[in-house]
């Protein structure tokens, strides 16, 4: 994930409507890329502070985007696209649970992490060039506009950790996500992280 890429997303997201579902989203993606490089570069409890930033975005953008943008991929793209979508989310979540019990200081952690941002890169590009695509011209601007009302909403109450058993499905993080995010943001208080 590169620093050109970040910069491309957040060209394409500031020609969208502010508050458009889309827009939302390719913010996320460059925060998210330059989160992996700051993670990358930082060191001692500094890389700790933003890796925990980079793992809460990832957990709380991956749960939004399979809570609210991957039903409607399904009816305007078909269950193949959304499926396919949801199944890179389940592994990158894996992923990320794996590289969440890694010493941030080893050598095993630079090789996951790596791992990892290839994994949440190659996905970022197929939302990028196939689904948001799809969702833009499946949906007026009015429901764009709504549905990024909808993800910022299921933003304040997505778990803030990777729970793997409920990634990929927008059914099992709809049932269990709010309860997963109490948990996650009271050990995040409590821990100081977050």
């Amino acid at each position: 994930m590169t620093v050109q890429a970040a910069e491309r997303e957040r060209q394409e997201a500031a020609q969208l409507p502010e508050g458009d579902a889309v827009r939302t989203l390719l913010e996320q993606h460059a925060r998210i890329r330059e989160l992996f490089q700051h993670v990358s570069e930082a060191e001692g409890e500094h890389r700790q502070q933003a890796f925990d930033e980079l793992r809460a975005l990832l957990a709380v953008h991956e749960t939004a985007e399979e809570m609210v943008l991957r039903p409607v991929t399904r009816k305007v793209a078909g269950a193949d696209l959304a499926d396919a979508r949801n199944q890179e989310e389940d592994k990158a979540t894996r992923l990320l649970a794996e590289l969440e019990k890694t010493d941030v200081s080893s050598a095993d952690f630079d090789t996951r992490l790596r791992q990892l941002e290839q994994e949440v890169g190659q996905h970022a590009e197929r939302e990028e060039q196939e689904e948001f695509p799809a969702v833009r011209a499946g949906c007026d601007e009015e429901k764009l506009r709504r549905l990024g009302d909808s993800l910022r909403a299921v933003e304040h109450f997505a778990p803030t950790h990777p729970h793997p058993g409920t990634a990929g499905s927008p059914l099992r993080q709809w049932a269990v996500g709010p309860f997963a995010s109490i948990v996650d943001r009271v050990r995040d208080a409590v821990r100081g992280r977050g």
